[in-house]
C-alpha cells in the first residue's frame, strides 16, 4: 500500500464512514478499467435515475435534473455544429447561476476542455487567462458582457464564436442580443437533446476543465483537471463519506470556478441525487434565512466563510435548522470548537487537495481540528523559512520531519498519482521537485505545511508566504490574524511582513478593516502582549474599510505587501510601535517615516 490514493481510502472504509448502504455504489466508478466514464456520463445517469427531481433552486426558480440535462446537450449539440471538438478550449465567463453550470456540462460533453474564469477579473488579467490556454470560443453571460468587451479585441476568438447568455430563466423569452455575439439559448433551441455521439468520445482521463489559482501574486495559473479527478470526488466523497440522498438539500455559495464547488460540492450532490440551492453570492446575512427557507440540510464552507458566520451577533436562527454536516475545506483550529458549539453543527467533512494537486486529506471520522487521513503518496520534510527552502541532509536529499513537527508537504508523482500541473509548463516544472529521496524520484510540491497527529492524520499549519521571520523567529500570519479577530470590533483583519531599512528578516505589519470606530490602540496593545510572543506583535498598524479578498475569500495580500507602510502611497491611517520603549502605538507621520528610513530607529 505505498502507492494508494485518498479516494481508495475512501472507498475502502463505507461501513467506516457511515450506516448507510449506498457506500457500495460507489466502486463501480473507481473502476479504472471502465475509461469511458466521464461527467458528462454521469449527468446523463443522474437525469435517467431522478428525471423529476429538483436539481437547481436559484432566485426563486428551479430546475429537475432532466431539464438541466437537456439545455447542457441542446448546447453541446450545437457547438459541436459550430466546430467544437474533442481537446478545444471554450472559455466560460459567468457569475454563479445555473446556466454557467448548463454551460460548464455541454461543452464537457463535447470533448473540450472548459475553462472556468474568475468573474471578478479584469482588464489584462482577464485577457491573461483567456490566451493563456488558447481559448477557441466562449460563453459570456450577459452580467459580465462589458468585462469581455474591454478586451475582446485583442483575443484571438473568432465573432462567430463569442456567445452571449442571458441572465434568465432559459425558459424565458429570448433577450436582444449584444452586438458582436450569438445568442446560444436561440440558437440551439431547435436542437435535439438528445445525448451528442461525441459524448462517446469522451475517456475519463482527457482533460475537463482549467481551474485558475487565485493571482492573488502574480498573473493567475490554469491547472489541469481531468474527468477522473471529478469522477473521484463524486464517487469518494459524494457515495462513500458524504452520502446525501434525494431528501437533502445543498446550500452552495462558494464559487464555481473553484474546484471546492465544481468538484467536491457538485459532485456531493449529484451523487445522491439531492437538490441544492445555488447562490450567486455570499451573503453573510442572508444565509441563514436562505437555510432555513430552502430546508437546508447541508452546506459547502471555506474556513473564511465560517468565520464570516461566527463573527456575526449571536441570533436564536443560530440553531434553528436542519443542518447534519459540512462539508469543506480550510476551518482554523482556533474556530473550530465554537463553529460547531455555536451553530450545532455535528459533523465537520474537512478535506485538503489542490485543484492540480495529486495528494488529498479528508476528515473521515469527524474528528476535530484535523484536515484528515491522508493517502499514502505523501511525505512531510524539514523546511528552512528563512533560506525559503527545503533542508537537505549530508547527502543531498531531503529529510523528513519528525512525529509532530511541522513541515513542507509533498506528493510523490507516478502513475498512480500523477500530477496534472498547469497550461504553462515552465510553471509546472517550478512546482515539482526531483531526487527528493532517491535519484530519479520527483514529488509536487504543494506550498503547505502541516503536521502529523498520529494514525496517518494531519493538521494544516500553515500556507508557504503565510510566514514571516523576525528577530530570528518565525511568525505565523494565521495565528496572528486569529488572535487580533478575538479582540473585540475588528470585523476583518490581514497580516503580512514588512521590511525595514537596516534590519533582518520583516517586520509584522497588520491591515485591519472595522466598519465602527478604531479600537483603542492601548487597550489593542495590551491585548496583544498578554496573547502574543514580543517578535510576533506587529509593529505596524493600518485600517482600511473593507479588505479586498478572492472569490473563496482569501485576502488580497500582494498590494498591501507592496504598499507596506510608504506614507506617500498609503492613505489610510497608519500606525507604527516604535523602540526602544514599544510602549505605544504612534501615527505615522513623515518626520517619523523618514527617521524609519534613515534607521534612526533601533528597531
Amino acid at each position: 500500500m505505498d502507492q494508494i490514493s485518498l479516494i481508495d481510502i475512501i472507498a475502502a472504509l463505507p461501513s467506516v464512514i457511515s450506516k448507510a448502504p449506498r457506500a457500495s455504489k460507489a466502486l463501480p466508478v473507481l473502476n479504472r478499467n471502465n475509461k469511458h466514464l466521464s461527467l458528462g456520463k454521469i449527468i446523463e445517469q443522474a437525469a435517467h435515475k431522478h428525471p423529476n427531481n429538483i436539481f437547481i433552486r436559484f432566485e426563486g426558480k428551479t430546475i429537475t435534473y432532466k431539464a438541466f440535462n437537456d439545455y447542457s446537450n441542446k448546447f453541446a449539440n450545437y457547438l459541436i455544429m459550430q466546430g467544437v471538438s474533442k481537446g478545444d478550449v471554450v472559455s466560460l465567463l459567468f457569475d454563479n447561476r445555473p446556466e454557467f453550470l448548463i454551460a460548464a456540462v455541454a461543452v464537457v460533453k463535447t470533448g473540450a476542455i472548459a475553462s472556468l474564469l474568475n468573474p471578478s477579473q479584469r482588464g489584462q488579467v482577464l485577457l491573461h487567462s483567456i490566451n493563456l490556454v488558447k481559448t477557441k470560443a466562449i460563453l459570456v453571460g450577459e452580467e459580465l458582457t462589458e468585462h469581455f468587451n474591454e478586451v475582446r479585441d485583442e483575443t484571438q476568438i473568432d465573432s462567430q464564436l463569442c456567445y452571449f447568455v442571458a441572465d434568465q430563466d432559459l425558459r424565458s423569452e429570448f433577450k436582444p442580443c449584444p452586438d458582436g455575439f450569438v445568442d446560444i439559448a436561440k440558437e440551439s433551441n431547435g436542437f435535439t437533446h438528445k445525448v451528442p455521439k461525441q459524448l462517446e468520445q469522451v475517456h475519463r482521463f482527457d482533460s475537463c476543465f482549467y481551474i485558475y489559482t487565485s493571482g492573488t501574486t502574480g498573473m493567475p495559473k490554469a491547472s489541469v483537471t481531468n474527468h477522473e479527478r471529478w469522477l473521484s470526488a463524486y464517487a469518494g466523497l459524494g457515495h462513500a463519506l458524504v452520502q446525501l440522498n434525494e431528501k437533502d438539500v445543498f446550500y452552495c455559495a462558494l464559487p464555481f470556478y473553484h474546484a471546492t464547488a465544481m468538484l467536491v460540492c457538485w459532485g456531493s450532490i449529484i451523487a445522491g441525487g439531492s437538490s441544492f440551492v445555488l447562490k450567486r453570492k455570499f451573503s453573510v446575512s442572508e444565509f441563514w434565512t436562505d437555510v432555513k427557507k430552502h430546508n437546508v440540510t447541508a452546506f459547502g464552507y471555506v474556513g473564511e466563510l465560517c468565520r464570516y458566520l461566527l463573527n456575526q451577533e449571536p441570533s436564536p436562527q443560530d440553531k434553528e435548522h436542519n443542518i447534519r454536516l459540512v462539508l469543506g475545506n480550510g476551518l482554523r483550529p482556533s474556530a473550530w470548537k465554537a463553529f460547531k458549539e455555536r451553530f450545532g453543527i455535528k459533523r465537520v467533512i474537512e478535506f485538503y487537495a489542490a485543484s492540480e494537486g495529486n495528494v488529498g486529506f479528508v476528515n473521515i471520522f469527524n474528528l476535530d481540528n484535523t484536515i484528515g487521513m491522508g493517502s499514502h503518496n505523501l511525505a512531510v520534510v524539514k523546511f528552512d523559512k528563512e533560506e525559503e527552502k527545503p533542508l537537505l541532509n549530508e547527502d543531498g536529499y531531503m529529510i523528513k520531519v519528525d512525529k509532530g513537527e511541522a513541515g513542507l508537504l509533498l506528493g510523490k508523482i507516478s502513475s498512480v498519482t500523477p500530477f496534472p500541473g498547469y497550461t504553462d509548463k515552465n510553471q509546472t516544472q517550478k512546482a515539482i521537485f526531483n531526487d527528493v529521496f532517491e535519484q530519479g524520484d520527483q514529488w509536487f510540491n504543494t506550498g503547505d505545511m502541516v503536521r502529523g497527529i498520529g494514525w496517518h492524520h494531519y493538521q494544516f499549519v500553515d500556507r508557504l508566504g503565510d510566514t514571516f521571520r523576525w528577530k530570528g523567529e518565525n511568525v505565523s500570519t494565521t495565528e496572528l490574524e486569529n488572535i487580533c479577530m478575538q479582540f473585540p470590533g475588528i470585523e476583518d483583519c490581514t497580516a503580512y511582513g514588512v521590511q525595514i531599512p537596516e534590519t533582518n528578516g520583516r517586520a509584522g505589519m497588520i491591515c485591519i478593516s472595522t466598519q465602527q470606530q478604531k479600537p483603542d490602540l492601548d487597550e489593542l496593545l495590551t491585548y496583544f502582549k498578554l496573547n502574543l510572543p514580543s517578535y510576533a506583535i506587529p509593529r505596524f498598524i493600518r485600517f482600511k474599510t473593507t479588505l479586498e479578498t478572492t472569490g473563496t475569500f482569501k485576502h488580497k495580500k500582494s498590494e498591501l505587501k507592496e504598499d507596506a507602510f510608504q506614507i506617500n502611497r498609503v492613505n489610510d491611517p497608519l500606525y507604527v510601535m516604535l523602540p526602544p520603549e514599544n510602549s505605544s502605538y504612534v501615527e505615522l507621520n513623515h518626520s517619523i517615516y523618514d527617521s524609519i528610513i534613515n534607521a534612526d530607529y533601533p528597531f
